[in-house]
């Protein structure tokens, strides 16, 4: 109700004062060629003309309904009461001050038509506390969706950060474990090649030719994958262990090469062979020995 007045009371104001000032105008202005009583009726009829015009505008709006015609004779009436006092003005020494106010008809129209424009958009409160609502829903969950969006990502930036700590920790044993490898390697290849070795073998060794070079060959190791092959294999009698080993330097003869122990245990776990190095070099030697 009061934003209906809000927008109905400077139309009200200003179609009052537009109708004194248009019957006022008329009277000064005729009632110098006719009587005023004549003069009287001419401004009333101009105003009540536009008045009726007007009023059954409302109606037809309060009805939520619109006449072309009557909107065409209310602007007609309108513009008829902006004839008069601009005629009027023109006719006066202070033109400019007549000017000024015979826009008033001319405005009040606007302001009705304001106001009728704000009739036909305006809403009930409780259409306007639905609104709100809805709005307000709408925003909760703008919010619920904004702050699960921000868990996820501060949780999956930890699973990441973990995942990465992680992964590096393993990078560096895995680097720490090739270095001791390869320092253990360099060691047993450093001691194989030095000097001192074969007066060592010479001495704890028992099939030692006197007057040949003893050597010995560094371990085989397989991959991961090929051991986990190896071990779940059935075991090997030290009879199957030395047909097998038989049977790779006899193959390896036929075609003209003379096979090394690592090049025997190489091929006895390729083939899928599964033995410890201890009871694989002693079947490599007990073939060996008995061949030579």
């Amino acid at each position: 109700m009061k934003k209906q007045l809000a927008t109905a009371a400077p139309a009200v104001a200003v179609t009052v004062v537009s109708m004194v000032l248009t019957l006022a105008v008329v009277v000064m202005w005729l009632g110098g060629s006719m009587p005023w009583p004549i003069t009287l009726v001419v401004g009333l009829g101009l105003d009540g003309g536009w008045l009726a015009t007007l009023a059954y505008e409302r109606r037809l709006a309060a009805q939520g309904d619109h006449s072309t015609p009557v909107t065409v004779v209310g602007w007609v009436f309108g513009l008829a009461a902006t004839g008069v006092l601009v005629a009027h003005a023109l006719g006066e020494e202070s033109t400019g001050a007549w000017l000024a106010v015979s826009w008033l008809p001319l405005g009040a129209k606007l302001l009705w038509l304001v106001h009728g424009m704000w009739e036909r958009t305006a809403l009930t409160p409780v259409a306007l506390d639905a609104i709100r609502g809805i709005q307000q829903e709408a925003r909760d969950e703008a919010a619920v969706a904004r702050a699960r969006l921000r868990a996820q990502a501060g949780t999956e930036e930890t699973r990441l950060t973990a995942v990465t700590e992680a992964g590096s920790r393993v990078a560096r044993v895995q680097a720490k474990t090739a270095e001791r490898l390869s320092g253990a390697w360099a060691t047993l290849e450093a001691a194989r090649q030095g000097e001192g070795t074969a007066r060592a073998l010479t001495c704890v060794t028992e099939r030692v030719t006197p007057g040949a070079q003893p050597s010995w060959e560094l371990p085989v190791w397989s991959a991961a994958e090929a051991r986990a092959l190896l071990e779940s294999a059935p075991a090997l009698s030290d009879t199957d262990i030395e047909w097998i080993v038989t049977d790779i330097i006899g193959t390896e003869a036929q075609k003209g090469r003379s096979v090394s122990y690592r090049e025997v245990a190489t091929l006895f776990r390729e083939a899928g062979h599964s033995a410890s190095e201890t009871r694989l070099r002693a079947a490599w030697r007990r073939v060996t020995t008995t061949a030579s």
